[in-house]
């Protein structure tokens, strides 16, 4: 699976840019705030139908212009396709595979898979609930279709109710409609804890094995899926776990309408990060926390090469110079065997490491690189 060639118009500080990419290693160099990570963000956009980034769509349209378009060639399960979007303000957006209109952005990415990782994410462990529900959920947006349906719903259901409980004193009309939103979240909330319990369990044993390797041997990683408690087995049918789920919305109804607040379900899930058996959050240094991230984000890699038989683009957003010499050896011999994009500034010297092309980014546009120095 590869990016042959990006072209963009108008995304963000790009104006009028293409870029024909190596089909192993591309690095892209430069000083900050010139469009690196905007790159990358065009293609997990045009992966994913969503940025990692931008709250909403019109903020990757370039200043003060009306509409942006965003063009990809990817070779994928050895066919070609083109993948483009068009954004425009005011305007639904239009996503198209090989000239074909999808409904949905996100339905490219049964064309193209993408990990992405940035220097926030080794702030993962230490970072609240939300920000490991955020690394699923991308995941599986991606792997599982009825997953990214089934989460679009339940969040759905759950704004409904949230907004009834929250008017319902005064409108204590509306609570008569709450079992409808009720039933919804438990249908879909069962659904989303099934693919998350077995997501969870494949992704522990890819990043022990990579934790332990990473730490000289020296430490055991493990992972826990926590979700509402009357589910005893995530694993179950999702008949049970909706029975279960049912169960809790009938145990928290009273102090839901007391507090006015929706205390029920899978929105409150997360994963528990244990290191030699203790918690990583509470008890491990900030170079422990770090390995742990990174062996979960090598591990989602992975987990996507098993279920789709080829890697993901991966996708490193200045996330190496942020490591010590010794993680970013780890790294390095973990990238291999499919395309890879690596961020890094102008002073870096991680470009004369690497084998690949070379991409010399500047106020948005693509300089010249001498192909001996690499400068």
């Amino acid at each position: 699976m590869r990016v042959n060639h990006l072209a963009l118009q108008n995304f963000r500080n790009y104006q009028i840019e293409s870029f024909f990419f190596d089909e192993k290693c591309n690095v892209i160099f430069g000083e900050n705030a010139q469009g690196k990570t905007n790159l990358l963000e065009a293609i997990v956009y045009l992966s994913t139908g969503k940025s990692p980034r931008a709250r909403s769509d019109k903020e990757m349209i370039g200043f003060e212009r009306l509409e942006s378009t965003l063009c990809a060639e990817v070779y994928a399960r050895e066919r070609d396709f083109v993948l483009k979007t068009e954004i425009k303000r005011g305007r639904q957006k239009k996503v198209t595979v090989n000239g074909v209109p999808v409904k949905r952005g996100g339905q490219s990415s049964g064309v193209l898979y993408t990990v992405y990782f940035c220097p926030e994410d080794l702030f993962l462990i230490r970072e609240g609930a939300a920000a490991r529900r955020k690394f699923m959920d991308t995941a599986l947006c991606q792997l599982r279709p009825r997953y990214a349906e089934a989460l679009s719903n339940y969040h759905k259901a759950y704004e409904s109710k949230t907004r009834i409980l929250r008017d319902s004193e005064e409108y204590p009309g509306l609570l008569e409609t709450l079992p409808e939103f009720d039933l919804q979240m438990a249908r879909f909330g069962a659904v989303i804890i099934y693919y998350r319990a077995r997501f969870v369990a494949r992704l522990s044993e890819y990043a022990a094995l990579n934790h332990k390797e990473c730490s000289g041997g020296k430490e055991d990683l493990s992972l826990q899926y926590h979700t509402v408690k009357t589910v005893a087995d995530p694993f179950a049918a999702q008949q049970i776990i909706f029975e279960q789920l049912r169960e809790h919305q009938a145990e928290h109804a009273k102090a839901e309408r007391s507090a006015r607040l929706c205390l029920s379900g899978p929105h409150k899930d997360d994963i528990e990060v244990l290191i030699g058996g203790r918690s990583a959050k509470m008890y491990s240094s900030q170079g422990q926390t770090r390995t742990a991230a990174l062996s979960m984000k090598l591990a989602e890699r992975e987990i996507y090469k098993n279920v789709i038989g080829e890697y993901p683009v991966l996708l490193l957003d200045d996330v190496l110079s942020e490591l010590d010499p010794k993680r970013q050896e780890f790294v390095l011999n973990r990238i291999g065997g499919g395309q890879v994009f690596i961020t890094c500034c102008e002073d870096d010297r991680l470009k004369e490491m690497l084998k690949g092309k070379v991409f010399h980014i500047h106020g948005g546009a693509l300089l010249p690189v001498d192909t001996e120095t690499g400068a």
